[in-house]
């Protein structure tokens, strides 16, 4: 049974890719389908980042060391739809026109707050094998803090992007909150319970 359990995760998380790929076979992505494609592949990114770091959380709270197995793989998936993200608004909202993205880096602040975060995601992608890990040493775990900086511009750049239908946005962020919060409550009680017995 245990054996297919990462199969099963490996299916589930390619399962919104497809059925994006569907969509878009069908002509099923409304009337601004560039905009519908990119808007889908960033809300994705966002989702599994956000499962990603709910994993520590729910192997805290439940026990069940099974949570944290899974997550360098859903870390990986935040970044496979980070990348469809980055390259379906550089591919059919700017048709690959260099001077054009750069322009828009610079002078659109949402897309240079999401920007910064899908290097952040390439950085952590780029250093997530265990032979980078053992190469970075204390490093690496520094570097792998600024999945809480990805997360937070991610829910920037969303709010950015849907002003006028910001719910989602909102119900992400309050989702963030949550996992941050529980982080650093958890910091503060170890803190005072380890000034406690010393």
């Amino acid at each position: 049974m245990a054996k297919l359990i990462k199969p099963s995760v490996l299916l589930i998380a390619l399962l919104p890719f497809c059925m994006l790929l569907l969509r878009i076979v069908r002509n099923d992505l409304g009337p601004d389908p560039a905009q519908e494609l990119s808007i889908e592949t960033g809300e994705w990114t966002l989702r599994f980042l956000l499962i990603t770091l709910a994993m520590t959380p729910l192997r805290q709270i439940t026990g069940q060391i099974i949570f944290v197995k899974y997550r360098r793989m859903l870390g990986l998936f935040t970044l496979f739809y980070g990348s469809v993200h980055f390259i379906s608004w550089m591919t059919f909202l700017l048709g690959f026109r260099w001077f054009a993205i750069a322009e828009e880096l610079i002078e659109r602040p949402y897309i240079s707050v999401g920007f910064s975060a899908f290097l952040i995601l390439v950085a952590l992608g780029v250093t997530s094998p265990k032979s980078m890990v053992r190469r970075l040493g204390k490093n690496w775990k520094r570097l792998h803090r600024l999945v809480y900086l990805a997360a937070v511009l991610g829910v920037i750049h969303l709010l950015w992007i849907l002003r006028a239908d910001s719910g989602e946005a909102v119900l992400y962020g309050s989702i963030l909150a949550g996992l941050l919060g529980y982080r650093l409550l958890r910091f503060w009680w170890i803190q005072n319970n380890a000034g406690k017995t010393s």
